[in-house]
């Protein structure tokens, strides 16, 4: 197994681990038995724990993203681009292993004393959701303000992402995305 193998491996088994248990719980020996790489290389690779969390959550970060981006922008009508933003949730709300969002979750395990690195990423991908939003916000928005309207759809995406990991595979689990999508909705013909 040559290094990009062995770090493929390596992410592969901290996303899986760090999502299902929290970075705190899993430790780098669980995830040198689950990757199947020797100790030795995945501290070569990753030399303290805080990278490997910083590396899974920017390879999580460009893949959650970009799939985001996508489902968006294969919707034609700007004004529906909001509503495609909850659709999509929606869909990743109902998969078997969500636990809702991973940045939000290793957040709320180290707190602002999070290692710089993995603070850095965490703000990072908050800081990229926002701009998507802002993108969406702005073809959306008719003349009213599309700053503050890409404000409001962040706090609709972060509210019922956190609502639907509080009920993760509950009888409705799309339900708060559709919540937030009539609010999203609601938002665009009440204005500012």
């Amino acid at each position: 197994m040559d290094d990009d193998d062995a770090r493929t491996r390596l992410l592969d088994a901290a996303e899986a681990l760090f999502y299902a248990h929290g970075v705190q719980a899993v430790g780098m020996d669980r995830i040198r038995a689950e990757s199947q790489v020797p100790l030795k290389r995945l501290y070569r690779l990753f030399p303290a724990k805080e990278t490997l969390v910083a590396a899974y959550l920017e390879r999580r970060d460009a893949r959650w993203t970009a799939s985001l981006r996508t489902h968006v922008e294969a919707v034609a009508e700007p004004r529906e681009r909001v509503a495609a933003v909850f659709d999509w949730l929606a869909d990743w709300f109902a998969q078997p292993d969500f636990r809702g969002c991973a940045f939000l979750n290793t957040y709320g395990e180290l707190g602002e004393a999070s290692p710089e690195p993995v603070l850095a990423t965490i703000r990072q991908h908050k800081a990229a959701l926002r701009a998507l939003l802002g993108e969406v916000a702005a073809g959306a928005a008719d003349g009213a303000d599309a700053a503050d309207l890409a404000d409001r759809l962040l706090i609709l995406v972060e509210g019922a992402t956190v609502v639907a990991s509080l009920t993760p595979g509950g009888a409705h689990p799309t339900a708060p995305a559709h919540h937030a999508r009539a609010l999203a909705k609601a938002l665009l013909t009440a204005g500012p």
